[in-house]
């Protein structure tokens, strides 16, 4: 490790990560002129190359916030839901797949997780030995709502509480068990042929907020939400909103195999055969 590297990653673990992230997100929410707005999503779009082409624009081309334009909808038709009976739940990088090995570990990059403590339940967790789990990687650039991956029902959510460091490849270098760390949102979806299905989002460093379907609050509260009676969600219908980017995790029964390989993915595609 070079040393300007490891400095980064001091400060990294010195910095209040909650409390910059919170504040992030209140600016974020705060109303914008429209010609600020329109000078804010250029340069975002610039630096990080986004494409609007595909987006829900305002009125006079400017968001009303910050937030309004990083989680901005997409206009109708922009997506193909696959048949198939798992599909990618949002737009990114599938970054990592696998299997959930007999001690109910997942490995990302080569580090070992603990799908108890990533779905904050170690119970619910054993229904995913021998399965197998997928991981999507949202940066900056790209669309930011979550949908089913599954036809089902949402029958609860847990909100777990925790850090937030940054997802990306500097993070997963350099913070050990940061899926577990981070705060997130395990979003339980039972199926009637595939078993349950778990969708954790996971946030980082300045996602100020996850927003998950059927909880009336802008946050996924800590602790479980049952949903009673459950909400039925089809495949690609959206179940979440991250205000700023992050990573979702996919959490399967025995049964089915993850064969798309990694590389780029859009929510709807197929996650049961190539691209």
């Amino acid at each position: 490790m070079g040393i300007a590297t490891f400095a980064a990653a001091q400060i990294l673990h010195a910095l209040p990560r909650v409390r910059i992230s919170r504040a992030v997100g209140r600016l974020c929410d705060q109303p914008l002129h429209p010609i600020v707005s329109r000078w804010v999503t250029r340069a975002y779009c610039h630096a990080y190359r986004v494409d609007l082409e595909e987006a829900t624009i305002p009125t006079g081309s400017a968001f009303p916030s910050f937030d309004a334009f990083f989680t901005r909808t997409l206009k109708p038709g922009m997506r193909r839901v696959s048949s198939d009976a798992l599909v990618s739940p949002s737009d990114g990088e599938l970054s990592s797949v696998g299997r959930v090995d007999q001690a109910g570990r997942i490995f990302v990059k080569g580090k070992p997780y603990d799908v108890g403590e990533l779905v904050g339940d170690p119970r619910d967790a054993a229904l995913y030995t021998g399965g197998e789990f997928a991981v999507v990687y949202l940066a900056p650039r790209d669309y930011h709502r979550v949908h089913s991956p599954v036809d089902g029902a949402i029958s609860l959510v847990r909100g777990v509480a925790g850090d937030l460091y940054p997802v990306n490849a500097f993070g997963e270098r350099h913070v050990s068990q940061l899926f577990v760390r981070n705060q997130r949102a395990a979003i339980v979806i039972d199926t009637e042929g595939l078993g349950r299905v778990t969708a954790v989002m996971v946030g980082a460093v300045i996602v100020g907020r996850i927003s998950v379907s059927g909880i009336p609050a802008p946050d996924v509260p800590p602790g479980l939400h049952a949903m009673n009676p459950p909400l039925p969600v089809q495949k690609g219908e959206e179940i979440g909103i991250f205000h700023l980017g992050s990573t979702v995790v996919l959490l399967l029964e025995p049964g089915l195999s993850v064969v798309r390989p990694i590389g780029p993915v859009r929510f709807g595609e197929s996650l049961l055969r190539p691209a």
